[in-house]
């Protein structure tokens, strides 16, 4: 896992923030944490447990809040706040900053961007877009499908099938995410996003084939960027005397990120429909989310017919 950072500038260009004042080193800014602030109490000078790396934005209550103060006051705040040294602050609904804001902001070179959008919309979808754009993220081998809605991870040793399988629910009309290499991010506390790596987004390499463009062979329909993790499913070769769950009974997890992901093992032996198997196991995985696990209603079925008998 790595630490990432989004470009202050790319955060401009992304939200059609225009430009107040540009810090000299306005390039080389970087946001590093996903949460964004209104610097209420920070106004009044109470800076206890204030984060300097934080995006600080001025709504209209912030900005009346500094049109009821003198000039001299307002340099005195501005001065306060800037020598914290935050990435920028952005201003909201449309509003100019004060003289006394690009004075201090020369001063402390400090970024000075302006938002037309209401204060709430800028704060909450600043923070989505952070969230997703640092979350914790890993790459790992394996193939990212959507069956059924459901994102389906499979994994497995290399020459398993697993691409060839992929094909197999792209012809049934499920979507391809990623091949060979997944990028796995955690975009909250209980959730995993995948998509692929750019330079192979959209792409599948089958041995004896090479590489094909599955956008292009299949149509725009049998691609997608990103899609939560589901379900991951491990193909293994199938061993004679080994025991397999045949019931569905125990649950088994993998942890991804701190995240526990339902998994499930297949053997894989010749005859085995695997896109079929896969199919089913992304329904089966949909219903047991939805609350309905057929394995323990079988169950208590036998137990009631064995009570009877």
């Amino acid at each position: 896992m790595t630490n990432y950072s989004v470009p202050l500038s790319q955060l401009a260009e992304v939200f059609n923030l225009s430009i107040a004042y540009r810090a000299t080193n306005y390039e080389d800014i970087r946001i590093l944490v996903d949460e964004v602030s209104r610097p209420g109490l920070p106004l009044t000078g109470f800076f206890t447990h204030f984060e300097k790396q934080r995006v600080e934005v001025l709504g209209y209550v912030e900005m009346t809040f500094l049109d009821d103060k003198s000039p001299e006051e307002r340099l005195v705040i501005f001065d306060r706040l800037f020598a914290y040294q935050i990435p920028a602050l952005v201003i909201s609904r449309g509003q100019q900053p004060h003289p006394e804001c690009i004075e201090m902001a020369k001063k402390h070179n400090i970024t000075i961007l302006l938002a037309q959008e209401t204060t709430s919309y800028v704060i909450s979808n600043l923070i989505t877009y952070l969230k997703s754009a640092l979350a914790p993220r890993i790459t790992r081998h394996g193939v990212l499908m959507e069956v059924y809605g459901e994102g389906v991870y499979i994994t497995g040793e290399s020459g398993m099938g697993k691409s060839e399988t992929a094909v197999e629910l792209l012809k049934r009309g499920h979507r391809l995410i990623a091949d060979d290499a997944v990028e796995i991010r955690r975009t909250s506390s209980s959730q995993l996003v995948g998509k692929a790596p750019k330079l192979i987004r959209n792409y599948i390499e089958l041995r004896g084939i090479g590489v094909i463009n599955v956008a292009k062979l299949f149509g725009m329909g049998a691609v997608k960027e990103e899609t939560p993790v589901d379900l991951v499913i491990d193909i293994v070769p199938w061993e004679m005397g080994k025991h397999y769950d045949r019931m569905g009974l125990e649950e088994h997890f993998v942890d991804l990120l701190g995240v526990k992901v339902p998994c499930v093992t297949i053997p894989v032996s010749p005859g085995r429909n695997l896109a079929v198997i896969l199919e089913v196991a992304a329904m089966n995985n949909r219903q047991k989310r939805l609350g309905y696990n057929a394995a323990i209603e079988f169950s208590q079925q036998l137990e009631k017919q064995f009570e009877k008998t």
